[in-house]
């Protein structure tokens, strides 16, 4: 799939690691580090603008490095990047460790996953189809 995108940031496109990566990092777009100190979060610019087609979305999340080895996180994870967005993608960063820690212009601060996705038309009725499951929910199958 082609997207249109425009890096006014000073580092490389975001790109796949690995031969079946399904995200690509972003780098944090900065002209000076931020600390952030424990429980603070930022909003971290990465300089880049895209035109996403119809019918797709981009995801942000976090990186799993960064989690476990900093407790640094996206705070409104996955965040989602609608097709109709022009304006530049960022990142809410959120530091949930005990230590502050410092982004640098370059850092690899998130993913991105672009994602298809599907438009709902609800269909009101009064009784849904039962399954084996019913209403069972949030640890309704033990530990």
């Amino acid at each position: 799939m082609k997207v249109e995108i425009i890096n006014k940031s000073k580092h490389q496109l975001p790109a796949y690691e690995t031969a079946l990566s399904a995200g690509m990092d972003l780098r944090a777009n900065i002209d000076a580090p931020i600390e952030l100190q424990p429980l603070q979060r930022a909003l971290v610019p990465t300089g880049l603008y895209m035109a996403l087609p119809a019918g797709y979305e981009a995801q942000v999340r976090p990186r799993s490095g960064l989690a476990a080895k900093k407790g640094v996180t996206v705070l409104n994870s996955p965040g989602t990047i609608d097709a109709d967005y022009r304006g530049e993608v960022c990142v809410i960063l959120v530091n949930l460790s005990n230590e502050p820690f410092v982004i640098n212009d370059g850092e690899r601060i998130a993913q991105m996953v672009i994602a298809r996705h599907e438009k709902v038309e609800w269909s009101c009725v009064e009784v849904l189809g039962e399954t084996e499951r019913g209403a069972g929910g949030f640890g309704h199958t033990g530990v």
